[in-house]
């Protein structure tokens, strides 16, 4: 079997991605980094990617005069790689249709809540303010309907009563630098797939709210 070429989209400190790079190091994902690309400049997650002696690429959006303008490079960048295998590690833009057609059934995200609930951005407060006593972290298959696409797997945090934003998110990010791995891992064994609306990890599909870790 050959091993999955995998670019990676950044946005920030990277922390995910450090986790895969992690699980590559170690023999666990039969795979190959064959680069990490940011929209923003100077992030940590571009020196973690160097020190692993990963090509990185800068693509700034504030250079480009319109969203379909930078998917459009961004497209091209990803395709000089050849990936088999799109990974989103905290890339903070929204995608355009015709980029995510490109890596349709080939794209991961991860999103930090147990979703359908809380899309978008200020999960772990929204989840404080509404009571609830459970929250986590989803990876999903990308769709073109924000962190709407079929769940792989998700993983629950108990929300505890002193508990903030940011120690919420502490323990949530734990979880992610589980999961996120154990997804990639599972698509580079060839045992993880896209269906229509839906997930299937060894040939069996997968619920709405995916495989559960814990």
């Amino acid at each position: 079997m050959n091993r999955t070429r995998i670019v990676v989209l950044i946005s920030g400190s990277g922390s995910n991605l450090q986790a895969i790079i992690d699980a590559v190091q170690a023999g666990d994902i039969q795979a190959d980094i064959c680069a990490v690309i940011s929209n923003r400049p100077n992030v940590l997650g571009l020196e973690r990617a160097e020190k692993a002696g990963i090509t990185t690429v800068t693509l700034d959006h504030k250079e480009f005069e319109s969203r379909d303008a930078y998917d459009a490079a961004l497209m091209n960048k990803i395709e000089s790689f050849t990936p088999d295998l799109v990974v989103l590690a905290g890339f903070m833009r929204i995608l355009t249709p015709s980029l995510v057609q490109k890596f349709k059934g080939k794209m991961l995200n991860i999103h930090p809540s147990l979703l359908p609930k809380y899309q978008g951005l200020n999960t772990h407060q929204r989840a404080i303010d509404a009571g609830d006593s459970v929250h986590g972290v989803s990876v999903h298959f990308v769709t073109e309907e924000l962190d709407g696409g079929p769940v792989i797997v998700q993983a629950k945090v108990d929300i505890l009563p002193n508990d903030t934003a940011d120690t919420l998110a502490q323990r949530v990010h734990q979880q992610e630098h589980i999961i996120y791995p154990l997804v990639v891992k599972w698509f580079s064994e060839q045992r993880l797939t896209m269906e229509a609306h839906y997930a299937v990890l060894d040939n069996k599909e997968l619920p709405s709210e995916g495989a559960q870790y814990n």
